[in-house]
């Protein structure tokens, strides 16, 4: 994957020396090489099938002339190819060099929404006797379809690099916020052929207890709480180390290095310091974590009221759509437990305003109002159909009324209790300056396990990249893969 060959390279300096190292990080680039060829043709016949198959069963339960299949494989090919071009050209854009599939998903929106503005003037100009929605219908199919397409390449790409390359073991040093970050973004792209199994912090005082193990999405990452010798490297059984500390003092690092390269295996660092917010540029993000920041740009009016646009009509049409499901959920809620089926609670919005946030309740109406969430779903807070309503996020439905009167969107960093936001730095406050939302980046990560304000560095991210296609893409994501992931 272009993201992924791009990540390797910002964040690892060109080191490694040992001729068996050589040889493996050969056979992954072969590997990373051949997947990205197949996921060009998967692309390509994704694209092209979407157009195909909506043009046959318009064909098929409409009264409109009949096409030849050639004449329809024709115009799937042509559009097929388009599309990939597109796909390609935003591949190659920096600013899409992320690791997490939502980026990917936004290019797959974006790609849609320009093919559309370029095919419907061109089938226009050559009389192209294919209907308009039929072209239309197609590409608003395309980013979902390629999402599911991504996924399931992602998933048969992991079991065979696991089963036919080989997989070096990581040791990140520092358990900081930034080793954190880089623990997971490895995590997120286990195509890299990279798996953190240890992270080294010389400080154990400095670590809450509650971290000595980092937990990503069913992988625990041990924390040794001592310094970096090459014995415990060699009983690591480590290939590479990463020194993720930013800032970390040339002598230090040199220090470091050399001990690692007593063992002979590479060691490898961020190529470029970590400023605080407000720095000059932007160069890369990792999961979240940017290497080099810059001041968030002004939005774009026309992002502002489309967005808006878009939450009011969603909102009203699922509130009336689905207003069936919110009847039995209710009656569910109150035949089961006593006390109300709404959950009301104040919640911090932008610029700090507070706002009543509605949800179904899932707890004992003997639970404590304002208190940390449930980490586990055993929680005995947790009622029997609280559970499943969490299972698959059902209880969040009501939250559609905030978006409708406005104190929410649809995407945007979840909105924090009071006696949070109390506790708020100076750069965690920054996540308050736009509408909070029912979903977000944080969701679609595997930092969802730890708290919200633990990992603001998703929020930050996307309100520094936010666009109405990150937008659609992470709700693309939320529809289709992380309904079933609360507790």
């Amino acid at each position: 994957m272009i993201a992924s060959e791009s990540f390797v390279s910002k964040l690892c300096t060109d080191e490694v020396t040992a001729s068996g190292k050589r040889r493996d990080a050969i056979s992954r680039k072969l590997f990373l090489q051949i997947t990205t060829a197949c996921e060009l043709v998967a692309d390509f016949v994704t694209c092209a099938a979407s157009i195909f198959v909506v043009s046959v069963l318009q064909v098929r339960f409409t009264d409109s002339a009949q096409y030849s299949f050639h004449q329809l494989l024709g115009i799937s090919v042509v559009c097929g190819l388009l599309a990939v071009l597109l796909l390609q050209r935003k591949g190659t854009d920096s600013k899409w060099a992320h690791l997490h599939p939502v980026w990917e998903t936004a290019g797959a929106v974006r790609m849609s929404l320009q093919a559309l503005l370029f095919i419907l003037p061109g089938s226009f100009l050559l009389k192209l006797e294919v209907p308009r929605s039929v072209i239309v219908l197609a590409f608003l199919l395309m980013p979902p379809l390629l999402a599911l397409q991504k996924y399931m390449t992602a998933f048969l790409a992991q079991r065979l690099h696991s089963r036919y390359t080989v997989v070096e073991r990581v040791v990140i040093y520092g358990a900081c916020e930034a080793g954190r970050r880089i623990a997971s973004g490895l995590l997120s792209s286990p195509r890299l052929g990279l798996r953190p199994v240890a992270v080294i912090h010389e400080d154990p005082g400095s670590i809450d207890e509650c971290r000595l193990e980092l937990a990503y999405g069913g992988h625990t990452i041990p924390v040794q709480c001592a310094s970096m010798t090459a014995s415990l490297l060699e009983s690591l059984q480590c290939d590479l180390v990463i020194l993720g500390v930013p800032n970390l003092p040339l002598k230090e690092r040199n220090e470091l290095r050399a001990v690692v390269r007593q063992v002979g295996i590479p060691v490898a660092h961020l190529s470029d310091p970590l400023v605080p917010e407000g720095g000059p540029r932007e160069s890369i993000e990792i999961g979240g974590l940017s290497l080099i920041h810059e001041e968030p740009a002004d939005v774009a009016w026309n992002y502002v009221f489309t967005k808006r646009v878009l939450d009011i009509a969603v909102s009203s049409i699922l509130l009336v759509v689905l207003s069936p499901a919110f009847i039995v959920i209710v009656l569910l809620i109150r035949l089961t437990s006593p006390g109300p089926a709404l959950f009301v609670q104040r919640r911090v919005g932008r610029a700090g305003k507070l706002f009543n946030m509605y949800k179904f309740r899932s707890m004992s109406s003997r639970a404590r109002k304002y208190e940390c969430s449930p980490k586990i779903s055993s929680d005995p807070r947790i009622t029997r159909v609280g559970r499943l309503l969490r299972l698959t996020s059902l209880d969040e439905l009501p939250q559609l009324m905030n978006v409708f009167l406005g104190q929410m969107s649809l995407v945007g960093p979840r909105p924090e209790m009071p006696f949070i936001v109390r506790r708020y730095s100076e750069y965690q406050r920054q996540r308050l300056q736009v509408t909070p939302g029912i979903t977000g980046l944080w969701q679609m990560s595997q930092d969802r396990a730890f708290p919200i304000h633990e990992n603001l560095h998703h929020d930050l991210s996307y309100i520094r990249n936010r666009t109405l296609c990150m937008d659609l893409a992470i709700l693309i994501h939320t529809l289709f893969f992380s309904m079933c992931g609360g507790v």
